[in-house]
Order: C-alpha cells, then sequence, then structure tokens
C-alpha cells in the first residue's frame, strides 16, 4: 500500500505533526479523570430496597400515619386550640422502641434555636420594622397538654425544641400500629410581622383576620431505611418529611367563615347556603370558573359578626400532611378539570383585595399547572386544588398552597405583580407533585422538591404564553449568581440548613440544571421519558437523589456522572474561552495554484515603517546607477512557474491514488480551534460557523471531549467553504459567565450608560401611568371643544 505525505500550510509554514495528536497528549496526573469520575464512591450501594437503576427495590417499605383531628379556632384571641388521635403503621422490619413527632410551630418558641442561631448587626439606617423585629417577644410554640395511648393512659414524652420522643410500653413490632391521643394548642402568628409559612393577615379597614393555618398539629416523622429517625431540627430553612396517610380533620370556626382545606368538604349541606351548594354542583361541568360565593357575599360576611360556630369537616386520603385558611372574607370560585373519567376541581379563595387579578387569572392557572405537570409526571390523582390569596407568601400543602399578588389598592397592577402572582401560583400548585406526592426529603435535600418544582414551573410559564418572563429555568439567568464568589456558595447537593443564597441554590441552580440536561446534553425527547418514569416510580413513595440521578440514566441511556458531579457536589461553573483559530489548507504543490498564493501572500504581509520611508527617501539605490553589479539573483522571480515545476508536479501525481487526488483537488478549509475551560465545569461545546456566503451550520459536542484534559483541548473541522466567523454557545445554553471570549473574531460588546438628572416623583405602575394619559386627553379634547364653541370663558374681556 503506498501511502503520501499531505502538507499544510498556515501563512508560508508547514506542520510538523498534526494538532490531534497534541490534543490528545495526556497530562502528567489526569485531573480531567475526576471530572469523569462515576459517582460509586458517593452512592450507596444498591440494595433490596432501593436498586441500581433507581427504582424501588422488591422489598422497598415506608411508614403510614393516619390522623383523626379537631381543631378550633379562636378568632377572639388568635389562637387554635386542638385534639387529635394519631394511628401509626410500622410497616418497617424493625421493632420501634420510641416514635419521633415534629412540633414545628415550636420554631417560635421564646428560647428556639431559630432566634438564637440567627446573625444580624445595626446598619446606620434602618426601618421600623427590622427594629420591631429585634424587640418581638412572642410566645409561640406548642403547648402539649397530654400525649396518651389508645386506651387513654399517659405515655412518658420528652420534647427536644422542635422534636417529640414518645416512649412507647413495650416496642412496636413490624406489622403492628400504635395509637397516640394528643391534646395541644398554640398562639397563631401574625404573619405580616413576624413571617412565617403560615399565621394571620389583619385587614384594618374591616377588622378583619385570614388564616393560612398549616404545621397546626403534632405530625409524625419519617422513619427510613435510608437514615432511620428523620429528626433533624427545624431551624426554618429545611422544610418538613413526612409519611402518608388518611386524614379526618374537623374544624371550627365562626360561622362566618369560610374553610378552603386539604381533601373533600364532608359536610357541605350544614355550612354552605342552598344557593352555594347549587352553583357547586353547576361548577362541575363548567367551561369557566364559576362562584361559588360572590363578591357581594363575601362583603356582607365581612360586616358580620356571628357568636355561633360552624365545623367544617374534610377528609383526605393518601396524603402526606394537611392545611387550611378560614376567613370571613373569602370569594370562591371553582372550575373542573378533566383527567379521564375523574373530576379534579381547580378552586380559589381570595378577599376583595386580591380583585381584579384574582378572579381573573388564579382558577385558571391552578388548572393550567395541573394539566402541564400531569402531562410530564402522572395524571393529577387528588379531588381538588385550591389557590388562597393572602399577600406576601408562597408556601404549599396537599391540595392547597397560600399565594401572594395583590393588586393596587385602586385596582391596578404592574407587569410584575401580574406575572409574580402566575408564577407563585404555578410553583405552589405544581408542589403537589414535588413533593406531596413525589415525596422527598426537604429536611435534607431542599432541592429535590424546589428545584425540580421550578424546572415544571419554567415549563408551564412557557405554555401560558410565549416570551413568559420566567425568572428561573434559562441557563442565561443563572450567569450571575454562577459567576460569583465561590466563598459564598454551596453544593446543591449541601443539607437545607446550610444553603448559601437560597433562592439561586435550591431553586435556580437545579432548574438551569435540569433544562441545562432537557435542551442540550439529553434532547427532549430521552429527558422526558427519564424523568416521567422518576416521577411515576416515585410517586407516594420517598426517593433520595441517588434514585433521581440513576432513573434519569438508566431510562435514558445517558452517563450523567459527570453532570451530578460538577453542577450538584461542586461549585465551578461554565467559563469556556475560543482562545485561538487556526486556519490550513492543503499545500497541493500544483504549481500554477500555489505559487500565485504565494506571491499573494508575501505581497500581503505588512511591511517595515522603515522599508516604507527609505522608498520616499532614496530615490536610486546603487544596483541601479551601477547595473554590473546585478546578477541572476537580482533578475530570479522565485514565483515564476517553470516547465520543469510542472514536470515535478506531474511526477508527484503519479504517486498518488486516485482518492488523494480528490483531497488534493477539493480545496478543503482545515480549522483548528482551541478551548480554554477557564470556569471549571465541563460542559458540551455548542459551536455556530458562519461561512462568507452568509450561511450558518451549528456543531454540538458532547462533554466527554474534556475526559482525556478538562483545561484545555483543540479540535479540528474540515469545511468546504471558508469561514467568516465563529460563535461558541450561540443559543446561550450552557449558562457560560462571560461571552466576550466566545467569539472569533473577538467581538467587543457595548454596554450602555444612561445620563440623567436625579428627580423625585411618586412611583407608579403602567396601568395607573395610561390612565393619567387617558386623562389627560380627556381634558385637551375639552379644552378643544370650548375653543371651537365660541363661548368666552367667565370674566374674560
Amino acid at each position: 500500500m503506498k501511502h503520501s505525505m499531505l502538507a499544510l500550510a498556515c501563512a508560508g509554514l508547514f506542520l510538523s505533526h498534526s494538532s490531534a495528536a497534541r490534543a490528545q497528549e495526556p497530562n502528567t496526573v489526569n485531573e480531567a479523570e475526576k471530572k469523569f469520575r462515576q459517582l460509586y464512591e458517593e452512592f450507596r450501594s444498591p440494595n433490596v430496597y432501593r436498586t441500581a437503576s433507581g427504582a424501588p427495590g422488591h422489598l422497598y417499605w415506608q411508614q403510614r400515619a393516619d390522623y383523626d383531628l379537631h381543631v378550633e379556632l379562636d378568632d377572639e384571641h388568635q389562637r387554635l386550640f386542638g385534639t387529635g388521635t394519631i394511628t401509626y403503621h410500622n410497616q418497617s422490619p424493625d421493632a420501634l422502641a420510641y416514635l419521633w413527632l415534629q412540633l414545628d410551630q415550636n420554631r417560635r418558641a421564646r428560647d428556639s434555636d431559630t432566634y438564637k442561631t440567627q446573625t444580624g448587626s445595626i446598619s446606620d439606617n434602618m426601618t421600623f420594622s427590622e427594629l420591631q423585629r429585634l424587640h418581638l417577644d412572642f410566645d409561640g410554640g406548642f403547648k402539649i397538654a397530654y400525649v396518651r395511648d389508645g386506651a387513654g393512659r399517659d405515655l412518658p414524652y420528652v420534647i427536644n425544641k422542635t422534636m417529640m420522643r414518645v416512649d412507647l410500653p413495650q416496642p412496636l413490632l413490624p406489622g403492628g400500629r400504635s395509637v397516640l391521643k394528643l391534646k395541644w394548642w398554640y398562639n397563631i402568628n401574625d404573619r405580616m410581622k413576624m413571617g412565617g409559612r403560615s399565621g394571620y393577615e389583619y385587614f384594618p379597614a374591616d377588622k378583619n383576620y385570614l388564616y393560612t393555618i398549616a404545621q397546626f398539629y403534632p405530625r409524625m416523622a419519617v422513619y427510613s431505611e435510608v437514615q432511620g429517625w428523620q429528626h433533624k431540627q427545624f431551624l426554618g430553612a429545611g422544610e418538613f418529611t413526612l409519611c402518608f396517610g388518611d386524614y379526618s380533620v374537623s374544624i371550627t370556626v365562626p360561622a362566618d367563615h369560610v374553610v378552603a382545606a386539604t381533601g373533600e368538604l364532608q359536610n357541605a349541606a350544614e355550612v354552605l347556603t342552598s344557593a352555594q351548594r347549587r352553583r357547586w354542583q353547576q361548577a362541575q361541568s363548567a367551561t369557566a370558573p364559576v362562584m361559588i360565593i360572590s363578591a357581594a357575599e363575601a362583603a356582607a360576611a365581612e360586616k358580620s359578626r356571628s357568636p355561633l360556630q360552624k365545623t367544617w369537616r374534610f377528609r383526605a386520603q393518601q396524603v402526606r400532611d394537611f392545611a387550611f385558611a378560614s376567613s370571613r372574607k373569602f370569594i370562591w370560585d371553582a372550575l373542573p378539570v378533566k383527567f379521564g373519567n375523574r373530576t379534579v376541581m381547580a378552586m380559589s379563595f381570595y378577599p376583595k383585595e386580591g380583585n381584579p387579578l384574582w378572579e381573573q387569572y388564579s382558577t385558571k392557572v391552578v388548572a393550567h399547572t395541573l394539566r402541564s405537570y400531569s402531562a410530564r409526571t402522572f395524571d393529577y390523582p387528588y379531588p381538588v386544588a385550591i389557590s388562597v390569596h393572602t399577600d406576601r407568601i408562597g408556601m404549599e400543602y396537599p391540595m392547597i398552597c397560600f399565594n401572594g399578588g395583590r393588586p393596587e389598592a385602586d385596582g391596578t397592577y404592574s407587569e410584575r405583580t401580574k406575572y409574580g402572582m402566575i408564577s407563585v401560583i404555578i410553583h405552589e400548585v405544581g408542589h403537589n407533585f414535588f413533593p406531596m406526592i413525589v415525596n422527598s426529603d426537604e429536611r435534607q435535600w431542599t432541592w429535590m422538591d424546589e428545584g425540580l418544582n421550578t424546572f415544571l414551573q419554567y415549563l408551564a410559564e412557557q405554555e401560558w404564553e410565549h416570551d413568559y418572563p420566567s425568572r428561573r429555568g434559562p441557563p442565561a439567568k443563572i450567569v450571575d449568581y454562577m459567576k460569583g464568589d465561590r466563598n459564598r456558595q454551596t453544593p446543591v447537593m449541601a443539607n437545607s440548613e446550610s444553603l448559601l443564597q437560597f433562592g439561586e441554590n435550591a431553586y435556580a441552580k437545579p432548574a438551569t440544571a435540569l433544562t441545562i440536561l432537557r435542551e442540550t446534553v439529553m434532547g427532549r425527547e430521552l429527558f422526558d421519558f427519564a424523568f416521567k418514569t422518576y416521577a411515576q416510580r416515585w410517586q407516594f413513595k420517598q426517593p433520595t437523589p441517588e434514585d433521581l440521578f440513576r432513573t434519569l440514566e438508566d431510562a435514558s441511556g445517558v452517563d450523567l456522572d459527570w453532570f451530578w458531579r460538577g453542577w450538584f457536589y461542586s461549585v465551578d461553573h461554565v467559563d469556556v474561552a475560543l482562545t485561538a483559530v487556526k486556519w490550513y489548507k492543503i499545500d497541493t504543490q500544483d504549481p500554477d495554484l500555489e505559487k500565485p498564493l504565494a506571491k499573494a501572500s508575501r505581497q500581503g504581509q505588512p511591511q517595515f515603517l522603515g522599508d516604507l520611508r527609505d522608498r520616499q527617501t532614496i530615490t536610486t539605490t546603487m544596483i541601479e546607477r551601477d547595473t554590473s553589479l546585478q546578477d541572476f539573483y537580482n533578475k530570479y522571480d522565485p514565483f515564476a512557474v517553470s516547465i520543469l515545476d510542472r514536470k515535478e508536479y506531474e511526477h508527484y501525481l503519479g504517486t498518488l491514488e486516485e482518492a488523494e487526488k480528490e483531497l488534493l483537488r477539493a480545496g478543503y478549509n482545515y480549522y483548528e480551534l482551541h478551548f480554554s475551560n477557564l470556569g471549571g465545569l465541563v460542559t458540551p461545546l455548542i459551536l455556530e460557523f458562519e461561512y462568507q456566503d452568509g450561511a450558518k451550520e451549528v456543531h454540538r459536542l458532547p462533554a466527554e471531549i474534556w475526559r482525556y484534559n478538562d483545561k484545555q483541548i483543540s479540535k479540528v473541522f474540515v469545511t468546504t467553504r471558508e469561514i467568516r466567523a465563529i460563535t461558541l454557545d450561540p443559543f446561550l445554553e450552557t449558562a457560560d459567565t462571560d461571552l466576550s471570549n466566545n467569539h472569533w473574531p473577538p467581538r467587543p460588546t457595548p454596554t450602555r450608560f444612561q445620563l440623567f438628572k436625579q428627580r423625585d416623583r411618586e412611583l407608579e405602575n403602567p396601568m395607573q401611568r395610561q390612565q393619567r394619559i387617558e386623562e389627560m386627553k380627556r381634558r385637551e379634547t375639552t379644552r378643544s371643544r370650548e375653543g371651537t364653541s365660541g363661548e368666552r370663558p367667565s370674566g374674560s374681556q
């Protein structure tokens, strides 16, 4: 077999060895291997409970707790009183000598670790609300009256801050059940002053309260094969880890209150009027939201102060928690959502202060969210989904959530308020799927519910409206955080109570990571199938991060360990620089082609300033004055094509095979691109080539291109056309933190600045501004009419 050597010419020079070989040169210590190392060391070993594929094992188990609760709301003193029976089912293979319960209200006790561990400082300028928080003295926390067994005998218990251990008289054996009877009460916090996921909001104009009540009863902690009892203290950030069960809840409130709650109302005939029940029946088959309680009825109730009470009874099956809202102020509307033969009622409860936004949008957003999330996971299994309006809050519970988004007092609102309201409703309703059904451990991993939910929220927002102003999801939205101070960042996999920059870390970064997986690393088809597989495998079960990671790989056939390492276990970021582009063409050795090119190349070379000046100042050189000094080299043209040049070329062609001759004639362009990984996070490379004829072409290189060298690599591209420009990450897919080094030739990006004079003006939203414009137009029209009527204003002369 004949061999030939093709020389690649670049600016008149020849390559001594291939660029591909340089790119494959191994490091002395292969640091890149760490980026692509499998996660065997980080993951637990597969077992009969959780498989290597990410699915529940054949011996998977989880505990169960059923609740029968009776609570009374004291609207006069803002207190809640409760009694309840918990039936705890031990479905584990272990005998349990004691049970752990969560006392989350104890976070507000005067001696709470939440207060003790809060840091703070005094600034030169502080608001009264900031100062009042320093003086806040609230008697919060559960007041436990008793803990008894099913026969009414007192059980010993120990309260350890936000946790309570109940010691059993004998171990609870596998397959057994234990009955706990409890009595308690607590003061409800003013959420507007103290903050919090639940509490009350006071409306001074009509002297009414709106209660959003959650974490209102002692709740069973989770016991699992992963870590035993999950009894990490509740400090406020790490949310809740709970087991599934059935709930029967009776809620006694003032007779003029309306209650929204987890589950289905059992005694509508006792608490609703006949007209309201009739509207409820009409809503079952409606195509638009139906008012169950109208604004007029709510306004009348606001003025009422009934001395009587009503008890609302609810039942909920296979839920992990229960919450409710109660107020005289509630307007209530409902809309059915069909899932096969099932009807789910999307509903909203809101005071008049929420209108006109809430009447127009809330329930339709709830319905949209159920459809969007169900398409990507599983059909929403519960009978109702409720959005309750309160100010400045977003919090989720099974079948019910509390959401902000309040218009101005004049009924106008900004785009930020509108889209903020839609987004928070999507987000909180979406939490029904993660973690209310796919029941992750929020106390340990906030991102497993917030990050996954924020990702699905982003998809639902884009289905709501093209170019919806989503805050999180698109990679470009996370850039400012990713390029920030690494000392102020923690890995996504850090514990919930230890996260820095909580919103960016637990919500935005994992949502962005999933977006990149879907759009760039895996592709939509593979990702959507794998994500739905995860949701369906783990609905009504308790997954860990490993179950998610393993399932997405198992169902897609894509190795993602490098991705989990970079995005979830490190604080590296994406910053890839296109550091150099070298353009090569084959030296064909055809003298009629190569010599004119070489001549043009020499003539195109920059000239030394002194040479240019000499041609102007030296009018005649010595050899021009004395021609006898000229010899062969003064007359020789190295770029002239001789008969010998052509014969040598013909001989060269004779040594080549036909395929090799085709390579010479094709006129290929060879572009050697050099990349530097400045941010440390390995990533796919997306390149857009713009050719001289204006056409564009996109090349996608998987992240494994960095597997031999995660710092610097080069890649050769072969084209038939000359490239005019190259852009790295042209569609903003990778969260690259510095786009200024992503172009060849380099492309400076201007930053605009604005000149202005400081002026004081009252802030107004665009709707209010438009109202002023319309008023100005009306005045101008009035003046114009007066001016053409011929009438002189009074007092004119």
